[in-house]
């Protein structure tokens, strides 16, 4: 038996809004991989749901499409149970209370996981239609490798 904490991955998003379905990708090709201590789930970035999915949990990583004005692609890593988590960067969300508030709101009932990292892919494209754009289809596999990396550096 391992001593590692269980990680939870939630990959948020819309896979009918393009780039938006970034973080859905970055969790199947986790879910794939069959690591060990890691489960994974999806959902739409909906604040009640997101704290309901890690309730209980030790470790989480949260990856979504932001849109913060920098290039598509471009990877934003957020420690957010030390940091705050900047809203405008999650607006795309179907959702008007999303990751941001869901987090801010769990620091402000004090249930947020003791270990909270947020991955933000920089999108640019979110209208209608499936598929990401290429930039955003490159930053995929470097997100996938840097959330397997951050479960060797949780504390067991």
């Amino acid at each position: 038996m391992s001593s590692q904490p269980e990680i939870l991955v939630l990959g948020l998003g819309n896979e009918y809004r393009c780039d938006d379905a970034v973080g859905l990708v970055v969790g199947r090709r986790i879910k794939a991989l069959d690591l060990l201590n890691t489960i994974v789930s999806e959902g739409s970035g909906e604040s009640v749901n997101l704290m309901e999915a890690w309730r209980g949990a030790d470790a989480v990583i949260i990856v979504d499409a932001i849109s913060s004005g920098s290039e598509p692609g471009t990877i934003h890593r957020f420690v957010a149970d030390s940091q705050r988590i900047p809203s405008k960067f999650f607006h795309y969300s179907s959702h008007a209370f999303g990751v941001a508030e869901a987090i801010e709101l769990a620091r402000s009932l004090n249930q947020l996981p003791p270990h909270l990292i947020v991955y933000g892919i920089e999108g640019g494209k979110f209208d209608a239609g499936v598929g990401l754009s290429s930039e955003v289809a490159r930053a995929v596999e470097e997100v996938v490798k840097r959330v397997r990396k951050e479960g060797c550096f949780l504390p067991g």
